[in-house]
């Protein structure tokens, strides 16, 4: 399974790293550091077909995308 850390970065680029890691398939896990980016995130996943488990890690977040 892909990992992304997105940690750190401002939108958009959470879901630009997201649709690039995609294009080599799923399952995909994308670590994010504040709310913004994890609901833009799960949205554009879920709005490209695939499913989203999104679990607290901490102070982060780990969206877990699937087919």
């Amino acid at each position: 399974m892909q990992t992304v850390d997105a940690r750190g970065l401002a939108c958009p680029e959470p879901v630009l790293l997201c649709k690039r890691a995609l294009e080599k398939g799923a399952p995909l896990t994308v670590v994010v550091d504040n709310g913004a980016a994890k609901e833009n995130v799960g949205r554009f996943a879920r709005n490209a077909g695939y499913k989203v488990e999104i679990r607290p890690s901490g102070e982060d977040f780990e969206l877990v995308i699937t087919k």
